[in-house]
């Protein structure tokens, strides 16, 4: 029996258990779900949910991945009692996984696209109007969608086939620190614009008059429902990766370590859009 392939670095499985969390949900949902919540109530309670719940559901999937060292669905057959129906869950972790995928290769074919528009200046001169007018172009135009979503499932599978440390592992390095780098100096630049200080006091500073106008249960769920969205929990992503935790590292320390370098992307993502939005009042 062939042995099962492991990490070459104790780096390389932080940064693709944070690869897997961070996303979209940082980048995008996270600034957008705080700009609807309030701004700063809504940052305070996201993080209070992230050590209070975030957390220990983490550990426990790590729990379960390293406990089995299978994937979710035959990790619940390993680890259950007779006649336990845990393995069910394993079955929604795969439906999830699957029906995420669909939306990430999508959207991930959408930035592609943008990036070749962006390099080819379709946007050049367009006011903000003709901007969003370019997405519901580009969302009547299946073909080009589809096209878009074929290069990243391409591109998806070669790195796959490379194996865990050729393919994975490498891509995920330079992937991961490259877009820590690019964040850094878009932040650094957002703070010398002229709305800096107004969109960081919004983004920054709890106001709960402000909460209380959108609703404060509104915003508390909000925030919670964000806290498990970022770590990707509930659909077996961290049990897969679990199954490759030494026993000689904490479970939780490894979930902390993850979870740092998760926030750490969605603050800096508020730190670069809030300044950027009260300059040009969007």
């Amino acid at each position: 029996m062939k042995e099962r392939e492991k990490l070459g670095s104790r780096l390389g499985f932080i940064l693709i258990s944070a690869g897997c969390a961070i996303g979209i949900g940082n980048v995008w949902k996270f600034p957008y779900m705080a700009g609807q919540g309030g701004g700063g109530a809504f940052v305070l309670f996201y993080l209070i949910f992230l050590a209070l719940l975030g957390l220990p559901v983490m550990t426990m999937e790590f729990s379960v991945g390293r406990a089995s060292q299978k994937s979710p669905v035959k990790a619940y057959y390993a680890l259950e009692k007779p006649g336990q129906k845990w393995h069910i869950h394993g079955y929604v972790t795969l439906i999830g996984c699957y029906l995420l995928m669909m939306f990430y290769t999508t959207v991930t074919g959408w930035m592609l696209n943008y990036f070749y528009m962006t390099a080819t200046g379709k946007f050049q001169g367009l006011d903000s109007e003709g901007v969003a007018g370019q997405f519901t172009d580009m969302l009547g135009k299946p073909v080009t969608m589809g096209f878009w979503m074929i290069v990243v499932v391409i591109a998806g599978v070669f790195i796959c086939s490379r194996g865990l440390q050729n393919g994975l592992e490498k891509v995920t390095k330079v992937m991961m620190i490259s877009l820590l780098i690019i964040m850094v100096i878009l932040a650094v630049n957002s703070f010398t614009m002229d709305g800096a200080k107004e969109g960081l006091k919004f983004y920054l500073i709890p106001d709960f008059e402000r909460m209380k106008e959108i609703g404060i249960i509104t915003t508390i769920t909000g925030a919670m429902n964000q806290a498990f969205f970022t770590l990707s929990l509930g659909i077996g992503a961290m049990a897969i990766f679990g199954s490759y935790i030494g026993k000689d590292h904490a479970l939780l320390g490894e979930s902390v370590n993850i979870a740092i370098l998760d926030t750490f992307v969605a603050i800096t993502s508020g730190l670069i859009i809030f300044p950027a939005c009260f300059t040009f009042n969007v």
